[in-house]
């Protein structure tokens, strides 16, 4: 991805819920009192290069689930566009095999992923790479995790939260266009 201008590129990683259809406000607060819920939503995960808020790494998927599982095949996605320096990512991805992906395949410098209470206790982590998460967090570098925040916000307001599509599949393409509109809408135009 030339003419980013980022000597060390740095890729937050998160994941969003969309909305299935187009509701009010107000009909969403009256339905949400009378105890229904939704069963599940459209998901997409994505790696976001923090400089741009270019979506350099997508996985569309269905929620509610665990975040973890689409670490991997969206990095592998992002890593193949561009060289990133670190990754960032909260405790949903916090997983020895999730540090050794970006450390030892993907050859990052760092990846900053915050540890999850429930995989370490008052004892210091196994794993190499979360024992020096433990013994020396970079909470300074980790802060930046919020562009992925950003990214969504900008992805859920140019065409809107809900997706007009019906189907699994189907929803999963249109996550994938929306996407592609999310990056075309970021790149400068031509003088």
């Amino acid at each position: 991805m030339a003419g980013l201008g980022d000597a060390t590129p740095v890729a937050a990683v998160d994941a969003t819920g969309l909305e299935t259809r187009h509701m009010s406000a107000t009909f969403g607060l009256r339905r949400a009192g009378s105890g229904h819920r939704q069963r599940a939503w459209p998901k997409l995960t994505a790696v976001v290069h923090v400089a741009s808020h270019l979506i350099v790494g997508a996985v569309p998927g269905v929620g509610p689930s665990q975040d973890s599982p689409d670490f991997i095949p969206a990095m592998r996605q992002a890593a193949e566009l561009m060289a990133f320096n670190t990754a960032l990512a909260d405790a949903a991805y916090d997983a020895e095999h999730n540090h050794r992906l970006c450390r030892d395949e993907l050859g990052l410098r760092q990846a900053v992923i915050a540890l999850n209470p429930r995989n370490t206790s008052d004892r210091s982590p196994r794993g190499i790479y979360h024992r020096a998460l433990w013994n020396d967090f970079p909470a300074t570098l980790y802060h930046q995790r919020w562009h992925a925040e950003s990214a969504f916000s900008q992805h859920k307001r140019r065409p809107g939260s809900a997706l007009t599509t019906r189907g699994e599949s189907a929803q999963q393409q249109e996550l994938t266009l929306r996407v592609i509109t999310h990056n075309l809408a970021l790149l400068p135009r031509p003088q």
